[in-house]
């Protein structure tokens, strides 16, 4: 039976993720998973069939604590993407210890964030209500130089969870908690954490991205394309801060640069929906973006000082 903690005696953590053919499609996923081993105990990729060299590049990690789970993907599921949350739900089922961390294939943690988040487990591992965490996000598009600020974009998502509740993915983003008879379903009580994911995905190369948009689109039922990163101005701003160690040579290897957003683009339907949100947003300061949690508190300081919200809704 696997040790539940670690060699000092703190909870241990796991961290998951599935892929398949990241080196074809571009992903940093090597970076992502080398930016949370300071973190965790194991780390289980869940990779389906590839041919493009990513097993190899995994392998060439050369850490111990790497788990390949090899996976046939169903490719009859069309409906709505949800292979990525059966994918998701393998490598999650393959982890062994109380916690989990999921991290898609170009998400990047800071090595500045990971004493603040080892911190924030140590602190509600004997906190039942506490059952995830839930981290903030700077989604970069078009080059690393933006970042998308609309709430289409989910500002914060659940990454860390209780990996001791009956809790399952319905997609590759979200989370969800079975109540007491295993009937229904509802999001996770979680304490967002001021750490931030960095999220890469929207500024690889054209070639490989057009390729992945291209070969996954039959999972949500349908065809796609991509010609290029357009975007209205307001939806984004400059990136002020510091990227991640992990990521720093992909950035210089892959990803798009002189990027800058057309002030003569024309808004989508979606775009205008979402600067109208924006607008909303600013005149009655509220977030208007998408939530997959019950929030419960803000920061570690939520914990140790003050009382969580009441859970009406315990499983």
């Amino acid at each position: 039976m696997a040790d539940m903690t670690t060699t000092e005696n703190r909870p241990a953590i796991s961290a998951f993720t599935f892929l398949r053919n990241g080196m074809r499609f571009g992903y940093p996923f090597v970076e992502s998973i080398r930016s949370a081993l300071p973190l965790v105990d194991e780390y289980i990729v869940a990779l389906g069939d590839c041919d493009d060299g990513t097993r190899e590049a995994i392998d060439a990690i050369g850490d111990p604590r790497i788990r390949i789970v090899s996976t046939q993907w169903n490719e009859v599921m069309t409906d709505r993407g949800f292979v990525y949350g059966q994918q998701k739900m393998i490598a999650q089922f393959c982890c062994r210890h109380r916690w989990a961390l999921y991290l898609e294939g170009d998400e990047i943690l800071h090595e500045a964030d990971l004493a603040s988040i080892r911190e924030a487990v140590d602190a509600a591992d004997d906190d039942p209500r506490v059952e995830a965490f839930a981290f903030r996000y700077h989604h970069f598009y078009g080059s690393p130089d933006w970042v998308a600020i609309g709430p289409g974009w989910y500002r914060t998502a659940v990454r860390l969870v209780r990996n001791t509740i009956r809790c399952y993915s319905p997609d590759g983003l979200f989370f969800t908690v079975s109540d007491r008879n295993n009937k229904r379903a509802r999001y996770p009580r979680a304490i967002v954490l001021p750490s931030y994911v960095h999220h890469y995905g929207h500024v690889r190369r054209v070639d490989p991205m057009r390729d992945k948009v291209r070969s996954v689109a039959r999972y949500w039922g349908g065809e796609a394309d991509f010609s290029g990163y357009a975007i209205d101005p307001r939806l984004v701003e400059r990136f002020e801060g510091r990227h991640p160690a992990a990521i720093l040579a992909w950035l210089e290897q892959h990803a798009v640069t002189g990027f800058s957003p057309d002030t003569a683009h024309v808004p989508s339907s979606r775009e205008r929906r979402h600067l109208l949100k924006m607008r909303l947003e600013s005149l009655l300061g509220i977030d208007l973006s998408r939530r997959h949690y019950r929030r419960i508190g803000e920061g570690i300081d939520a914990i140790r000082q003050e009382p969580l919200q009441p859970a009406r809704d315990l499983a």
